[in-house]
């Protein structure tokens, strides 16, 4: 098996192309301490010898997990706060058209525009009520992505003869229908349809906050962009968001909010505004906890979670563990646009406490004796080992949690979705890296600035399935759509050679490739489906953990093996030898173990 990464400073990263059936066991096993996990039949998996002695070993009371509430669903869209009002599906679905990227957007036909103006003008009279009502954030949205497609957008994805033709009909009567941030968003120069209104033109918002947001509004709503300080300035004054009739005591409306949002999506932000969002509340609760461990990576998943695949992450972080690289995990419950299938949930169905603060975090990232004495793999099965940890951002960040609602509402994720997954709620003693997935090309370079831009000492980026940070065995499929194709990895190592250009002053390695499973000892296999289950990526994980061999066990191990090898991990220079130490980690039952601890340990500590 060959090294993928040479050590020394002086060799370059070797870039290349850029571009089951389980059976059943009749064996019954101890019962595992998720007693409400699933009411039809659970796991009874073969265990390896190590395994089952761990657990033989471990009587289910000393576990202390706490008895499941109702509040457990097993799919993933349960997991939405029924409390939020549902958007309108009509505007929602011509937002998902047309609130997005110059080459991406797609333009309404008549039918279409005629169909979602008539909605919005009946709503915006008091017609329809409930689910049926377009919400301010809706409707900020919408007209912000109207308004840049003609100010800033090239030809293709300007206005269509449909919608120029259904606005031309409705404008005159939405504009005695609309409220006054509406109509400001969409028509700011008050020139809509030659009507001249000045409604658009005067208008400054009310209260500080909201004349500040109105400003720098005006801008993005010409397709231009905006400093640091400006965007961060903006994001202080008006978060945390507060519900209330659509304008919370700061006053600051939803719909400008909305507008705000996605309008420096669709512009595509500039580098020092995605360095705004991704650091404006860092100091929302002070300086970030320092956890006492030599090794802590950052796991930047997509906080709306995966719909159809398998998602790994918090198996792998507990397969890291083992050996000394802790890990963070860091999401929400529920998050659209996706509302798939989180590390929130998981960790919630099982039993775990889910709302750590970041100190406490720190504290079960501490509960790991060191494994790797001079690259060789040391068993060590303390009840108090954990070295991972979950924390939420409604604890971390409540300030960016408060816009869970109108992120659903304005449908297309704003900035926000990727600077989210940068973020560093707790710092480490010893080295840091940080892993992030993606899936639209262009992005992958932004996210490694900010991981610079953090001051770590590697950074990775991955183009997993669903742009979820996991790599996955199956072959790539001949009929696989254009841009990087899934496994593409790109990032940086630090090599300890001190610079002055470089962010934190040293020097960094990058590298970009593909990465082929198959090359690595794994067989081709589909990655095994999920489909917003939440009980069945769990099933899946821990038979994995137990030792039991398949597409799940694959993946738990390439992920952890390879992203140790990537990010320089102490023992894993060596491909072969960092996916061996993976496979020992599950096999010895040191892994499940750990996922165990976590979730008795998660309730204890203060």
């Amino acid at each position: 098996m060959k090294v993928l990464l040479n050590l020394e400073p002086s060799s370059l990263f070797p870039t290349r192309s850029i571009f089951a059936d389980r059976s059943r066991s009749s064996t019954r096993l101890p019962v595992l301490p998720f007693p409400k996990l699933c009411r039809r039949r659970w796991i009874v998996r073969r265990l390896s010898s190590p395994a089952r002695a761990v657990l033989d070993s471990a009587p289910v009371e000393q576990f202390e997990i706490p008895e499941f509430d109702f509040r457990n669903p097993s799919l993933s869209s349960s997991y939405r706060d029924p409390a939020m009002p549902k958007p309108n599906q009509t505007v929602l679905e011509a937002q998902a058209r047309v609130c997005t990227g110059p080459m991406q957007t797609r333009p309404l036909d008549e039918e279409q525009a005629f169909k979602v103006f008539d909605t919005i003008l009946r709503s915006a009279r008091g017609e329809l009520k409930d689910e049926d009502e377009v919400s301010k954030a809706q409707l900020g949205a919408f007209f912000a992505g109207m308004t840049i497609r003609a100010n800033a957008f090239p030809e293709a994805t300007q206005w269509s003869e449909g919608e120029t033709r259904a606005m031309k009909t409705f404008w005159p009567l939405l504009v005695r229908a609309l409220p006054s941030d509406v109509i400001f968003v969409a028509d700011p120069e008050g020139s809509m349809m030659g009507l001249g209104s000045s409604i658009g033109p005067q208008y400054v918002g009310n209260g500080t906050s909201e004349m500040r947001l109105v400003g720098a509004l005006r801008e993005v709503l010409a397709g231009g962009h905006l400093g640091f300080e400006e965007v961060q300035g903006v994001l202080k004054e008006v978060l945390p968001f507060q519900e209330g009739d659509g304008k919370p005591p700061q006053g600051v409306s939803e719909a400008l909010l909305s507008a705000f949002l996605i309008g420096q999506r669709m512009n595509r932000e500039t580098d020092r505004e995605l360095k705004a969002y991704c650091l404006a509340f860092d100091d929302e609760y002070g300086p970030a906890p320092i956890a006492d461990v030599r090794s802590l990576t950052h796991y930047g998943e997509p906080y709306d979670g995966n719909t159809r695949f398998f998602r790994s992450t918090l198996f792998v972080a507990a397969v890291r563990s083992c050996y000394g690289e802790s890990c963070l995990l860091h999401g929400v419950d529920w998050m659209s646009p996706k509302g798939g299938v989180t590390e929130e949930q998981m960790l919630k169905y099982m039993g775990a406490n889910i709302n750590l603060s970041p100190s406490k975090a720190t504290k079960l990232l501490e509960y790991l004796l060191l494994a790797t004495v001079y690259n060789i793999f040391v068993h060590s099965f303390q009840d108090d080992e954990v070295g991972f940890a979950y924390v939420s951002q409604r604890d971390a960040r409540p300030s960016l949690y408060s816009l869970v609602r109108i992120r659903e509402h304005i449908k297309k994720r704003p900035p926000l979705a990727t600077t989210e997954k940068v973020q560093q709620y707790v710092k480490a003693s010893g080295k840091e890296a940080m892993v992030a997935g993606f899936y639209h090309e262009g992005y992958e370079e932004p996210l490694l600035m900010l991981m610079k831009r953090r001051g770590i000492h590697s950074g990775l980026v991955v183009k997993g399935e669903e742009g979820a940070l996991s790599m996955t065995t199956r072959l790539r499929s001949v009929n696989a759509s254009k841009g990087l194709p899934v496994n593409y990895c790109s990032g940086f190592r630090s090599l300890n050679i001190p610079s002055t250009s470089e962010p934190g002053g040293v020097t960094r390695q990058g590298f970009h490739l593909e990465i082929n499973a198959k090359d690595y000892g794994f067989q081709p296999t589909d990655t095994p489906r999920t489909d917003r289950s939440v009980s069945k990526n769990i099933e899946l994980g821990l038979e994995a953990l137990r030792g039991e061999k398949g597409p799940a066990y694959d993946r738990i191990v390439l992920n952890a093996g390879m992203v140790d090898h990537l990010l320089g991990a102490d023992g894993a220079e060596d491909v072969s030898v960092s996916l061996d130490r993976a496979r020992e980690a599950i096999d010895s039952g040191n892994a499940l173990k750990r996922l165990l601890n976590y979730i008795k340990i998660s309730h204890k500590v203060d």
